[in-house]
């Protein structure tokens, strides 16, 4: 490990301990008389800056939009990509950004926390539990009503209950629940984008000017950080395995900003480093095949059907879900059952 990691596990390690006991959320005991619950302002709390931990709360925005119709909704986040992910989120007023760095850019890092002082809220939810920055900004925030993350049982019967995304929904739910408020039933929303028409529309068009026919298009994503990436052998076989399977379909490798192509660059390509023109060109491809990562969570907000694969993170916690998308784990299954799920999910496209 790197000295720069160790740091930083060193400094993680260090907040979650200094943080642990922060937070209990405040409640109205159910049904107490002559006590109304207005919910205008929201503050959601995710001080993380990877596209794909970004796009994983997109459910909480649209379960919190449809539970409190006409709220205002402010992030607290990381890094500068987030004005991009949720620009289709016409009640998210106020994206507040956090340093990557905060001792290099101290005053900055300072008045996020002034501000959030200043404001008032009437709901604070932290997403993650493990965040030492959420729940100190869920503590340090001036609302009524606070959920820091971690004080609810979610029921094991409830759909994907473990699943990262989901979880901070139902933990919601429960908390209104105890707070005498209805709550939506069902599963909680799919990750969501929100393209525009014109950038669907760009993106047929880009996919049509790659392939130069009218056949549908698998498109795979080859790269992954670390330990989550397939080695060069193993896209290689899957690919040559996908050629014979499905000869009636285009297969383009969609390309990681690093322009890194585990497959040698056998397969036709695209390549873009906007975010949101990428998703639009995995929305016209009938299916996206890649490994657990922020563009497969990308491909999952485009609503394309998407297979994740796994072999090291949890699919439980991870995977796709919604659009007939899936996760498998490869430590489990073989490229024969690989093709078979993908194979099911083409039928139904």
């Amino acid at each position: 490990m790197s000295v720069s990691k160790k740091i930083n596990s060193f400094r993680r390690n260090l907040m979650r301990g200094l943080t642990r006991g922060i937070g209990q959320s405040s409640h109205l005991p159910a049904g107490t008389p002559g006590k109304s619950i207005v919910i205008q302002r929201v503050l959601i709390c995710r001080p993380n800056h990877r596209l794909g931990n970004l796009l994983l709360i997109t459910p909480l925005i649209q379960e919190v939009t449809a539970t409190f119709p006409g709220c205002r909704i402010d992030l607290l986040v990381k890094g500068g990509v987030a004005p991009t992910i949720f620009q289709g989120y016409e009640n998210i007023e106020r994206i507040i950004s956090l340093p990557k760095k905060p001792f290099k850019e101290l005053l900055r890092y300072l008045r996020v926390w002034i501000s959030l002082k200043r404001t008032r809220y009437d709901l604070v939810i932290n997403v993650v539990k493990g965040s030492s920055s959420g729940r100190l900004a869920t503590k340090f925030s001036n609302a009524a009503y606070k959920i820091f993350g971690d004080e609810t049982t979610i029921d094991p019967a409830l759909t994907g209950h473990q699943h990262i995304a989901r979880y901070p929904v139902y933990q919601l739910r429960n908390h209104l629940s105890a707070w005498g408020m209805p709550t939506r039933p069902g599963d909680a929303p799919s990750l969501d984008l929100r393209l525009r028409a014109a950038e669907l529309a760009d993106g047929e068009t880009q996919l049509h000017q790659l392939t130069g026919n009218d056949r549908k298009t698998i498109s795979l994503y080859t790269y992954a950080t670390g330990d989550k990436c397939y080695s060069s052998d193993w896209w290689t076989t899957f690919y040559d395995r996908l050629k014979t399977e499905f000869p009636q379909y285009n297969i383009i490798e969609v390309l990681p900003i690093e322009n890194i192509s585990m497959l040698s660059f056998q397969a036709p390509t695209f390549y873009s480093n906007d975010i949101r023109a990428i998703a639009a060109f995995i929305a016209a491809t009938s299916i996206f095949v890649g490994a657990d990562s922020g563009i497969m969570h990308l491909a999952t907000a485009s609503r394309a059907p998407t297979v994740g694969l796994f072999s090291i993170t949890d699919p439980e916690a991870y995977q796709p879900y919604g659009h007939n998308s899936l996760g498998i784990d490869t430590r489990h299954m073989d490229l024969e059952g690989c093709t078979r799920i993908i194979r099911g999910i083409l039928e139904q496209v």
